[in-house]
């Protein structure tokens, strides 16, 4: 495939589009596809009026109509309608290598959605890392951008290392990311059960831009909340709304061993951007034992990335305050980290309160949860605001209690807690990443202290 690399524009001030119209290009020329090569599957494609129109086709996978020129940095706009049965999605920064999944189409994926769940604008990684923008958990608004019944217009940004989307003029993801700096763009048909064949998805006035990049951004009305997926850094937003990075990838500042000065000399490595605890057979702080953030911290938000082994067991803890004397893990309100499947403890406890991204003992997680499976990264995020507490997991909220509260003190006394004096209801503490003697990862851990 034909390769072409556009330099990256350095402009960050955003204008309404009020050029002339000629750095915009048209992307598809609405009577052939030239300059378009079909991968994957063999759904059908064929011009209508000056549409590109995919149409289902039993029997095929995912089918995509991609560009032979790739596109590093550009503002992508088309208008798209489809049958509401059927869902597509359009490619940016994608790939098809016959060394990779036998050519199997990969890379980011703007969601064509007109189901109820209205993802519309999201972004997905398509054969790789899955969802990295939905929509609802994040910009619950935007929701309700799609017309599922008529034209929707997309305006697309990808410049440097952050996509942005709007559908219909609302803001709908914005994300930061480093997978790919360039690729193809490619147009989806979804694969579809055999009822479904014969749906349609339409695309017109499909054009982009690849000069003169700061002319074309679309101004902020309001500031939506942004995916940043670059490992251990801060982005301008996360720096102006207050975040601070615990773990920088390359250092132990911030940290110290529970119940002592330092960070431990071993049972700890921190290499190639990641903390990791090593395997030391599955008993608790029997390596270099648990570690804790120097600082104490009550109301906040605290984002991590984590990464287990099969059969792992982990945790990170909070409001955790060292005044109980224990001989194996430091005592705090605990984040489960577990392979569920495969260690024995997910089993334990009572209605599956000690399974991934539980209040450890205490309050089970949703059973639907979205689990990126053992060896891949996990995100996990803690709110806790005037002890109103929140675990999610991957975007979604998985469960949420009031600390203090008749019911938090109940279900405290029938758990393993019940002889620790006051336990969890302190109005600060640290953060604690624990050892429990199996190998577990972590990257991205961030903070940010709320009012």
């Amino acid at each position: 495939m034909k390769k072409l690399i556009f330099p990256i524009a350095l402009g960050m001030v955003v204008f309404f589009n009020c050029c002339t119209t000629s750095d915009w290009q048209p992307l598809f020329n609405g009577r052939d596809f030239e300059g378009f090569v079909q991968l994957n599957g063999k759904a059908q494609y064929v011009v209508e009026n000056g549409e590109m129109v995919g149409i289902s086709t039993a029997g095929t996978p995912n089918s995509f109509m991609c560009t032979e020129i790739e596109y590093s940095d550009f503002i992508l706009e088309f208008e798209v309608r489809i049958d509401s049965l059927l869902n597509s999605g359009v490619q940016i920064r994608s790939h098809s290598f016959d060394s990779i999944k036998n050519g199997r189409v990969f890379g980011y994926q703007v969601e064509i959605d007109p189901s109820p769940r209205g993802w519309s604008g999201g972004i997905y990684d398509e054969a790789r890392r899955a969802w990295l923008y939905p929509v609802t958990p994040y910009n619950p608004e935007a929701v309700q951008s799609f017309d599922k019944y008529g034209w929707n217009k997309y305006h697309i940004e990808a410049i440097g290392t952050r996509i942005r989307t709007w559908v219909n003029g609302i803001p709908v993801a914005d994300l930061i990311d480093d997978a790919d700096a360039s690729g193809f763009i490619g147009f989806q048909v979804h694969q579809v059960p055999d009822e479904h064949a014969g749906l349609q998805v339409r695309w017109k006035n499909i054009r982009i831009v690849t000069d003169n990049l700061e002319k074309y951004r679309l101004i902020d009305q309001k500031e939506i909340y942004q995916i940043n997926s670059i490992p251990n850094t801060l982005s301008e937003l996360e720096q102006k709304e207050g975040w601070e990075l615990l773990f920088d990838g390359l250092t132990s500042t911030n940290w110290r061993g529970a119940h002592k000065e330092n960070f431990p000399d071993s049972g700890w490595i921190i290499q190639d951007g990641m903390m990791t605890v090593l395997e030391t057979g599955g008993e608790q702080s029997k390596g270099g034992g648990d570690i804790v953030t120097v600082n104490e911290y009550g109301n906040f938000i605290l984002s991590f990335e984590f990464m287990i082994d099969e059969g792992a067991n982990s945790g990170v803890k909070y409001f955790v305050t060292e005044n109980y004397e224990t001989s194996g893990s430091a005592i705090g309100l605990e984040y489960q980290i577990i392979d569920d499947l495969n260690h024995p403890d997910a089993k334990m406890g009572r209605d599956g309160n000690r399974t991934l991204a539980s209040l450890y003992d205490l309050i089970p997680a949703a059973e639907k949860k979205q689990f990126k499976g053992i060896g891949n990264w996990n995100t996990g995020r803690i709110v806790s605001s005037d002890n109103h507490t929140e675990h999610w997991l991957n975007g979604f909220k998985v469960l949420e209690y009031q600390r203090g509260s008749e019911e938090f003190i109940k279900l405290v006394q029938e758990s393993k807690y019940k002889d620790f004096k006051n336990f969890g209801v302190s109005e600060k503490g640290h953060i604690l990443l624990q050892d429990h003697g199996n190998k577990v990862s972590f990257r991205s851990i961030k903070i940010r202290e709320l009012q």
